[in-house]
């Protein structure tokens, strides 16, 4: 194994990126209520970066794109969340110190679940994290083959072009709507995304459909079907749907650590109490059990979320991790908002917890689990191309606490700069902190989270892919069908001509359909972030 890996040099680029990165997330996802993946993106600047320099391997750039990704989504989890709170109360002041435990708690409580779980779901389960191979490809293609680097770059462009005419010039509708299902509540049709097309392709069949069947359950089942026949009203039929999905997720996040996790918790969490024993058989993790309480104490006497409330964060995240990295590994979606939205009325059924400190609990499990989400796609392309995993993961600590830090700066200063009245307006819709705030009184329809709780505990213990179930009938239904269309495509081509796949060449333009909306779409948010700025 090359030796050059982890450097100075690696570092350096990746800090100054994860910087780069977090802010233009949070600027981002607070404005378009969105946030692409960054790590496409990384992969090139990393690429050219020390390609520059000279002297380089994959595998070191490897290193560096994780350090540079990893603050990424700690800003996403952060923006999904904290702003809540001023949608529900709009003079509630927040002091930095309080959020800089927030963000770096959920930011360390991310890492110590990444190193404890990357052998199981990258290793044992073998999921295709989808995000994951694209960058391996994209740097193995451009590292070595001058034909197939055509066919990627040539795809990459492609898919960048349509993205900045859909999204800058807007000369593109972004989705195909149907007006008489959004009478019913529902969003159907597709979202014109080569990377979401891409990721159903990359994924496969048997996973994408499944998770289409969720979408033609919650829409034209229960938004649909439901009204029609009189069994229910639009409004109960929207809190039957999400309560089923979650139900579903949190049902299966149950189910992996029942048949998943405890079953091999002496191999996953060994390293945190046996000497000299590496569970992920890469870095010793007896230091792990300490910096837990730490963080622990630091949620009870500096947030005032309490003990009992703290605990239950900590083992929240532990579970919302897990089906985080679940989540990410077979669909390459992350619903981390939803992660944590699942943990807040956790910690609300079994404390006094108040309203905001149940963001609170949210924010730390959403940041953790868009880490988590994040790094192991970067961990599955370090598995293809044999990077050093501790390399990885020093990395992610050196780009998840700048990120950590970062994105409290940045939405200090967003504060400051527009007051609290900007978020959830036309300056920062901010959605998603939005549905946190509307759960924060707690589950819409309570039978149908029980329903769908119990039927992903049944299912996932028979090998379905239920997390994916959960993901369609949550999700609005345009997002499944655009991913159906890829899993359609790849079925095509396996069967009309499987050698263009054997080839490769399938997988090398889907990659390159993936990473050039990925890359466009984080040009755009710092150009956005920048725009802003300047205002």
């Amino acid at each position: 194994m090359n030796e050059k890996q982890l450097t100075i040099r690696g570092l350096l680029i990746g800090s100054i990126g994860s910087i780069i990165l977090t802010m233009s997330s949070m600027f981002i996802a607070l404005k378009s209520s969105s946030l692409p993946w960054p790590i496409m993106f990384v992969v090139l600047v990393s690429m050219v970066s020390l390609k520059v320099l000279g002297n380089t391997n994959l595998q070191e750039i490897n290193v560096t794109q994780t350090a540079m990704s990893a603050g990424a989504m700690v800003a996403g989890g952060l923006a999904f969340t904290i702003p809540g709170i001023w949608m529900l109360k709009p003079d509630t002041e927040l002091s930095v110190p309080v959020l800089l435990v927030i963000a770096l708690g959920g930011t360390i409580l991310g890492l110590i679940f990444t190193a404890l779980f990357r052998k199981y779901f990258i290793e044992t389960k073998e999921l295709p994290y989808a995000m994951g191979q694209a960058a391996a490809a994209t740097l193995e293609v451009g590292d070595k083959d001058m034909k197939k680097s055509v066919l990627l770059f040539v795809s990459m462009g492609a898919a960048g072009i349509f993205t900045w005419l859909r999204d800058w010039s807007m000369k593109l509708p972004a989705t195909l709507l149907s007006n008489k299902m959004m009478s019913y509540g529902s969003m159907a049709g597709i979202w014109l995304s080569p990377m979401l097309i891409s990721i159903g392709y990359i994924i496969g069949p048997v996973v994408i459909g499944v998770w289409f069947l969720g979408a033609l359950i919650g829409d034209f089942g229960i938004l649909f079907g439901g009204v029609e026949m009189g069994l229910w009203d639009s409004v109960t039929a929207a809190n039957i749907k999400s309560s089923l999905g979650i139900g579903m997720m949190v049902g299966t996040g149950v189910g992996i650590l029942v048949k998943g996790i405890i079953p091999k918790a002496k191999d996953i969490f060994g390293s945190m109490f046996i000497k000299d024993r590496l569970g992920d058989n890469f870095i010793n993790m007896r230091w792990a059990p300490f910096v837990l309480v730490i963080v622990a104490a630091a949620f009870t006497f500096i947030t005032d979320m309490g003990i009992v409330a703290s605990v239950i964060t900590i083992l929240g995240a532990w579970l919302a991790t897990s089906m985080s990295a679940q989540c990410v590994g077979q669909s390459g979606i992350n619903p981390m908002e939803i992660f944590g939205i699942i943990i807040l009325l956790g910690a609300k059924a079994v404390s006094s917890i108040g309203e905001t400190e149940a963001f609170y609990v949210a924010a730390v499990v959403a940041i953790a689990c868009g880490l988590v989400g994040d790094v192991m796609n970067d961990f599955k392309a370090g598995h293809i191309l044999n990077t050093d995993p501790k390399a990885q993961w020093l990395a992610e600590v050196v780009g998840g606490l700048i990120g950590a830090v970062v994105s409290v700066i940045i939405l200090a200063v967003i504060l400051m700069a527009y007051g609290s009245e900007a978020f959830g307006g036309e300056m920062f819709p901010a959605a998603q902190a939005s549905a946190v705030a509307a759960m924060v009184g707690g589950i819409s329809h309570v039978p149908s989270f029980i329903i769908g709780l119990v039927i992903a505990v049944i299912l996932y213990f028979v090998n379905f892919p239920v997390i994916t179930l959960g993901l369609g009938v949550y999700l609005p239904f345009y997002l499944s069908a655009t991913a159906f269309i890829g899993g359609v495509i790849r079925l095509a081509v396996d069967k009309v001509c499987p050698q263009f796949e054997e080839d490769g060449k399938g997988t090398i333009i889907a990659s390159g359909l993936l990473g050039g909306e990925s890359i466009v779409g984080v040009i755009i948010a710092i150009v956005m972030a920048i725009q802003i700025l300047n205002a």
